[in-house]
């Protein structure tokens, strides 16, 4: 068998550890150009955009939470 009759690998996934990572990381900025392009090459899209939604409805949580504390110490 030739090398171009070998069935094709898939790639590995990556797990839901490494996705919640890069969404954090790339949320905060400090994604590297590696874990980019591991993302893009073995990242499932849909894993990657709900880990988007959860992250930022977690953070718009965590923020008002902090507004309620430091406005309740106010006054």
């Amino acid at each position: 068998m030739s090398d171009a009759e070998k069935p094709q690998e898939e790639p590995p996934r990556l797990s839901f550890w490494q996705t919640l990572w890069s969404t954090a990381a790339a949320a905060f900025g400090v994604q590297t150009e590696d874990a980019r392009k591991r993302d893009f090459s073995h990242g499932n899209p849909a894993n990657f955009i709900l880990a988007g939604v959860v992250f930022t409805v977690i953070f718009v949580i965590a923020l008002v939470v902090i507004v309620k504390l430091v406005l309740s110490n106010v006054g």
